[in-house]
Order: C-alpha cells, then structure tokens, then sequence
C-alpha cells in the first residue's frame, strides 16, 4: 500500500513543491528557485534534488511513493513530454522520463492550468464534483476541464484554452497569441481595464476610476461601492465571459465552473455578473450549472499534480 506522493508546480519563477499522503492532506510544503537560464537545463535536477532531499529528511521508503505529479506551463503530450514552454525557455522535454531517471520515481506530467483545475476538483471550489471547468481570471485567462474526474487535455494539449475562444470582432490589437478579439483580452486582470480605459475614454460620466491607477481591482470596489461607470465595465465583463461560459457548457456540459485567479479575489459579485449572461445564452437544460470560486489559491498546482499519481 502506497503513502505518499508529491506535487510539484513549476512556474517561471518559483518550483512550489507538496508532499501528500495518498488521502490528499499536505504533510509539507515548500518552493525553489526556477532556474531557467540555459535553456532550463536546471529545473529537473533542481526539482529532483529538492525532492530526494525530502524523502532523506522525512526518513521515507520509495516503495511507500506512489509517484510524483508535475504541473508545467506548456502542452504536454501523453507521455508526459512538454511540447514546449516558453517561461522555462523548454523547447520538447521529456519531463516525466527524465524525472523517472533521476529519481526512480513514476512521474506523471500535465499542463498547469489543468492540472490546478484537478486540484480545486479534488480539494477545492469543486470538491464533490466530477465534470468541473475551472477558469483563472489572471494577466490572461486560462482554463481546465475536468470530465468524469479526468483531465481533458485535447489532441494537441490545448483543451481548457478557453481565454481564447473568439468573443469580439472589433478589437484594436492582437491577443497573445496573435489573433484579435479572444476572451482573454477582455476577461482577464487586464482585459478589465481595457474595457474601463476605453469606458472613460468614451463616456463623459464621473467615476472614481478617473481619481487614480485603474486596475481591475479597483474597478471591482467602484463596483461594490455603486459606480456606474464601473458597473457598466462589470457588464461588459460579465456578458463577455457569461457568453463565453454558456458556449463551453454546449461543448462538455460540466456540473460547476470554479472561477480562480486574481481577478476572482473580488469575490462573489464577479460570479453575480458572469451568471446573469450565462443563463441567458446556455441552453435551458444547463441553466442550473453552479459557479463557485476558488479555494486553493497557489496550492491548487500542487493538489493537482498529487492528484494525478493517486487517481
């Protein structure tokens, strides 16, 4: 019998790395330093010595390790191999084998963001659910589908990329990813404050948000506070992803969206908007799908690259 796995969640700047046992609670937590200089060739060894290192201190059995779950910013294929990852400067790296190489250890690799959606399903917004998308309202808007408590990862790894799923034909600039008027640009932290520049810009309507720096943040507490102006961003806001959403459900029907990410610290009135759109557009028989927001915060990359290797 199995006690113990890790997670691990590589970002581009920091390696935040879990020890669980095989019933989900974090015995340990504790991060390095991503160090993506030369092509990334540090990151393995780096995460492999963190993790020989905890097994020494905590006097464990490999035998007793059913595995080590990684979460990477990048596609993944089926073997666990990153298609490639920009933060990391990776071009194709086969993680899962070069892990499994350097510490005997069964390896299990998957995208980040639908890796941290597994997480919130197992631990978080989601638990007690099995078909969950996850959206993480953050510099971008990133996603994960959860169906029959299985990451859902696509032919090309691309699956839960619902920030670009097409929303508006109008947009002055290209999205990221090179083409123009993706949810992204619209839903994400940023997207909110373009949508409250170019309000203000428009309209001749007094608004706190003209007193100092518009982030989305404080378009929010302008919203809570009853500014119109900012109410009419939130609307926006809110049909842009409410309609977006309904489109999704149409596609893989989940049971909850789990909404994360820093645009979600506003709390609940987020959810409020995006559903006042979603029920109008979804089809009648999903009009009862539930939203929650996220729970686990940064610990949901962890949670689910556990989860991966105890499933």
């Amino acid at each position: 019998m199995k006690k113990y796995c890790f997670g691990i969640d590589i970002g581009g700047t920091t390696v935040k790395c879990g020890l669980f046992d095989v019933q989900g609670n974090v015995l340990d937590k504790w991060e390095i330093k991503t160090r993506s200089e030369g092509n990334g060739e540090n990151i393995i060894p780096d995460v492999a010595a963190a993790i020989e290192t905890k097994i020494s201190e905590k006097g464990i059995e490999k035998a007793d390790i059913a595995g080590i779950g990684v979460g990477v910013p990048g596609p993944v294929n089926e073997e666990g191999a990153v298609v490639t990852a920009v933060n990391l400067h990776w071009g194709y790296v086969d993680l899962a084998g070069e892990m499994e190489k350097l510490t005997g250890i069964t390896t299990k690799v998957g995208n980040d963001a639908n890796v941290a959606a597994l997480g919130e399903m197992w631990k978080g917004g989601g638990e007690g659910h099995k078909n969950v998308v996850m959206v993480t309202l953050g510099t971008g808007v990133g996603g994960g589908i959860i169906i029959g408590g299985k990451i859902l990862t696509g032919s090309h790894g691309a699956g839960g990329e619902i920030g670009h799923i097409h929303v508006e034909d109008k947009m002055d600039k290209p999205c990221g990813c090179g083409n123009k008027g993706c949810l992204e640009q619209v839903a994400s932290a940023t997207g909110v404050v373009y949508l409250a520049n170019k309000k203000l810009a428009e309209s001749s309507m007094s608004s706190v948000l003209r007193e100092g720096e518009v982030s989305a943040k404080t378009v929010f507490d302008a919203v809570k506070a009853g500014d119109a102006l900012a109410c009419e961003v939130a609307e926006e806001f809110g049909k842009y992803l409410g309609t977006a959403l309904a489109s999704v459900t149409g596609v893989v029907d989940p049971e909850i969206f789990v909404i994360g990410g820093g645009v979600s610290k506003a709390g609940t009135v987020i959810l409020d908007y995006v559903k006042k759109y979603y029920v109008n557009y979804v089809l009648d028989a999903c009009k009862g799908t539930e939203f929650a927001l996220a729970t686990l915060g940064n610990d949901a990359g962890i949670y689910g690259a556990a989860r991966m290797v105890i499933e």
